[in-house]
């Protein structure tokens, strides 16, 4: 009897595979792109700062908007509550 004319199962199988020594090799090869000279907090100071443009200068009706966001959870509230903050 070939594998093509096995029967499927009628019940689910269990199925599993392991990807932590394939997640280890993609984590190995991120930190090789970001090189040696990467600094993640300065980074992240980075982000914080093209988050505060991003937000900075709003009119009145995208300031209601950013409000309405911050207030709904789908934004974090940023400095003093103002998104010019």
């Amino acid at each position: 009897m070939s594998t093509q004319d096995t029967p499927l199962p009628s019940e689910p199988v269990d199925f599993s595979l392991d990807l932590n020594g394939h997640e280890m090799t993609r984590r190995t090869h991120v930190m090789a792109a970001l090189g040696s000279d990467w600094d993640p907090v300065e980074a992240l100071r980075g982000e914080e700062e093209a988050y505060d443009m991003l937000y900075s200068g709003l009119d009145a009706e995208q300031q209601r908007l950013y409000d309405t966001l911050v207030e709904a959870g789908v934004l974090p509230r940023r400095g003093s509550g103002r998104a010019a903050a």
